[in-house]
């Protein structure tokens, strides 16, 4: 059997945890902080998880990440 593929983008814009789950930026953080609250901006500092469903889209992308 061949080698599969690493989809780029998806080795670029996401990590695996050890236990398994995938760490993403967080969304809505690019431009318009004049419309977000104060609270919007602390909260979307950093990292966050993602939901099982956008879990499942990533890793088949990600073949050996697991």
């Amino acid at each position: 059997m061949p080698k599969v593929k690493t989809k780029s983008s998806c080795k670029k814009r996401f990590k695996v945890t050890a236990s398994g789950k995938i760490r993403a930026g967080q969304a809505g953080k690019r431009h318009g902080m004049i419309k977000r609250t104060n609270k919007q901006i602390r909260n979307q500092r950093g990292t966050t998880i993602l939901a099982p469903g956008d879990e499942r889209l990533v890793k088949i992308h990600m073949p050996y990440a697991r």
